[in-house]
């Protein structure tokens, strides 16, 4: 799978996202990258570390979100970063996003992935966006709440619906029935199906496609740690699986720690991703993933991990 100048080796390596929010409010590194001098910075340190895509976001999908904020001021937000990412470093970009508008700017600045929590069913124009500019793009599950409708218009609206962000699956909140599952594991195979399929029909190829499970959106505490179990059932649609869990709550509330202490937590989910067959893992803490990815290679491998992937040059 090409992503940017890169080929990635979907079949056989593991890969790092590092995550990079010019956002003051995500929830976990709210506030800390959103200067350039910083951000450019971080994005080094990254790299240094073993980071294989870097993903900037510039709007947060915190608990609270409403999605409500407008196209132009996230892309006042990513574009000066990407342009500014792709003039110094050789690196892929994705972009996270759920609006076309800010994806076609995106692309053009220079990111390669789009990176859609909504798994192109918020906005009606992500998937043609995509197809036109042969990008990669990784689609995320979520659902709506049972009542809440959809967003006509796309994206950006007041009417948007908080969909479950990032640190939203507190133990107890949501009731089993909220987001209306019935048999949740393949309610969850048949939703990212249908993103499958949305992306398909805009003429979005096969190898272009990256699928995320979306712990902590829309689903329960048991519900995130059941998708976590139950990963290699993703594969069975036949696409790579990116596992974003880096010190969701899920990890906070199994341990009972605050989200500045959540990287052991983060580093168990990590090895269970490689344990099941994921291809990514979107991070916040790239070097001790990148390590524990490779400890983990190596067990299963028994030698030592190199390649694609396989970070054999790197520590």
């Amino acid at each position: 799978m090409r992503i940017g100048s890169r080929e990635f080796d979907v079949k056989n390596g593991v890969y790092v996202m590092g995550i990079l929010n010019v956002t003051p409010d995500s929830f976990s590194d709210g506030g800390k990258w959103n200067r350039m001098d910083r951000a450019l910075w971080h994005v080094e340190e990254m790299l240094a570390e073993g980071m294989d895509i870097l993903d900037i976001g510039g709007e947060s999908t915190r608990p609270g979100s409403d999605y409500s904020m407008p196209a132009e001021e996230e892309l006042e937000r990513v574009l000066p970063c990407i342009e500014a990412v792709k003039a110094r470093f050789d690196v892929p970009v994705s972009l996270d996003t759920y609006k076309s508008q800010v994806a076609e700017a995106g692309i053009r600045a220079g990111a390669d992935l789009v990176n859609d929590i909504w798994g192109l069913k918020w906005d009606a124009g992500m998937a043609r966006v995509i197809a036109e500019h042969d990008a990669a793009c990784c689609l995320m599950h979520n659902r709506r709440a049972a009542g809440q409708e959809a967003d006509a218009a796309g994206a950006g609206s007041s009417n948007a619906v908080s969909g479950g962000g990032s640190d939203s699956a507190a133990r107890g909140q949501h009731h089993a029935d909220k987001y209306g599952y019935g048999n949740f594991l393949e309610d969850v195979k048949a939703d990212l199906a249908e993103s499958v399929e949305l992306a398909r029909q805009a003429g979005i190829g096969e190898d272009r496609i990256i699928l995320d499970p979306g712990v902590g959106f829309a689903k329960s505490y048991e519900q995130n740690l059941r998708i976590i179990h139950h990963l290699e059932c993703l594969g069975e649609l036949g696409y790579p699986v990116l596992l974003g869990t880096s010190r969701k709550s899920v990890v906070g509330l199994t341990l009972d720690l605050p989200v500045t202490q959540r990287l052991e937590g983060t580093l168990a989910t990590t090895v269970m991703g490689v344990l099941k067959g994921c291809t990514f893992v979107r991070v916040h803490d790239v070097k001790e993933n990148v390590r524990a990815i490779r400890m983990t290679q190596a067990i299963l491998r028994e030698r030592r991990p190199t390649g694609p992937g396989g970070f054999g040059d790197l520590f």
